[in-house]
């Protein structure tokens, strides 16, 4: 299992948060891609959907099941990685790069403060 990035935030539902400016990519955490296994099919909103911090933005599905996928923070989708759409198993591949989920620009840039550290994370998943 690879290390969770120290610049990054995330949340119990294990969707990881990058803040530039703006604008926040979303992925989905190595822990979780590793405990549902080979991704085989994603579903992710539109670019310009309003989404909802803690609101459902997509479906995640695997060989072993299927999951529902959370916005960190609320705000405009504004990108969508439409090759992990193409190719979901570079979320399993490389989930904290080429794997990203969405960019949502940020409607309330203090939802960012209520996200997790990495260590935070890490002793939430149980020190992995």
């Amino acid at each position: 299992m690879r290390v969770n990035p120290e610049d990054l935030s995330y949340t119990e539902t294990h969707e990881w948060a990058k803040v530039d400016g703006n604008v926040v990519t979303i992925g989905l955490t190595d822990h979780a891609q590793s405990e549902l296994g080979d991704i085989v099919y994603l579903e992710l909103p539109e670019v310009g959907a309003d989404v909802e911090a803690g609101g459902e933005f997509g479906v995640v599905e695997s060989v072993k099941a299927a999951s529902e996928l959370y916005a960190p923070v609320s705000g405009k989708v504004v990108k969508v990685n439409g090759a992990a759409t193409q190719e979901p198993a570079l979320v399993n591949r490389d989930c904290y790069g080429e794997g990203w989920l969405v960019k949502i620009e940020l409607k309330d840039p203090s939802e960012v403060e209520n996200l997790k550290t990495a260590a935070e994370y890490k002793e939430f998943i149980g020190g992995q």
